[in-house]
């Protein structure tokens, strides 16, 4: 199986002379896979999945996604991926249907399609027509970030990448979204998850990335990680691969200091 997506020794500085956020990243990613990609704050996580978007561009090494190299042909491979990024700009003025329309038409959907398969998907999530209709700066933020799960969906790509997709969704709705993804690795798309939540990270993936300082630390399944480490969750094994073990510490002083009158 020819892999999706082919990263060789990817490196990023935002600055020239200032240090690497990525520090030479290799990977082959597969159709089928779901990828949860997890790492501390200022590891480099949104910054690959940034470049792997198109969003930035200085940066040295290959990147091939579905065979080509996406800093020679940049609108081909991005009409097939779709992208839930944790802050999202909406045009709140629009209604779900205008703004889910239009991305349709974007992707090259008819608007009569778009529609009705907007209507459709995000009545799947529990919002009824007349919100539909309604203007999304009226959205509370779970119906928003169910918006936006419809929007990176409505083509149908082949690669999703998720940076904290769950946000705000009701427990219904958690359990809706996990039994989508694993319908859609089944059927040969490739996700990529990014999230703080190890418990959730843990379950649906079934291959995992650590990126620590600019560099994968770690990739397997979790019981493969699992057997590299002396812990027992995904939790455990972050901390001891990211070197991170104050955090009890740091909790009894955040305690003691509350204490304080």
């Amino acid at each position: 199986m020819e892999p999706v997506i082919t990263i060789k020794d990817l490196r990023m500085r935002y600055e020239k002379g200032k240090e690497e956020i990525l520090k030479g990243i290799n990977l082959q990613i597969y159709p089928g896979q779901i990828i949860g990609y997890i790492g501390p704050n200022g590891a480099g996580k949104s910054t690959t999945v940034k470049i792997m978007l198109g969003i930035l561009d200085e940066f040295e090494g290959e990147i091939n996604i579905f065979g080509r190299d996406i800093s020679k042909d940049r609108t081909y491979y991005k009409k097939k991926i779709g992208y839930v990024p944790e802050s999202a700009e909406i045009y709140e003025n629009l209604t779900a249907h205008e703004y889910l329309t239009f991305l349709g038409e974007v992707y090259g959907i008819k608007a009569e399609k778009a529609d009705n398969k907007a209507k459709k998907l995000l009545s799947l999530f529990g919002i009824k027509e007349g919100n539909y209709h309604s203007r999304i700066s009226s959205y509370s933020k779970g119906m928003k970030q169910k918006l936006l799960i419809v929007a990176s969906l409505i083509h149908d790509p082949d690669i999703l990448f998720l940076d904290e997709p769950l946000s705000g969704l009701d427990a219904n709705s958690v359990m809706i979204f996990k039994e989508v993804l694993a319908q859609l690795a089944a059927n040969g798309k490739t996700i990529f998850y990014s999230s703080h939540i190890m418990e959730v990270v843990e379950k649906i993936s079934d291959r995992i990335l650590l990126l620590n300082e600019g560099q994968i630390v770690a990739d397997g399944t979790f019981e493969e990680l699992k057997a590299m480490s002396e812990e027992g969750s995904l939790e455990g094994i972050f901390n001891q691969l990211t070197g991170f073990n104050k955090h009890k510490d740091i909790a009894d002083e955040f305690i003691n200091t509350l204490k304080v009158v």
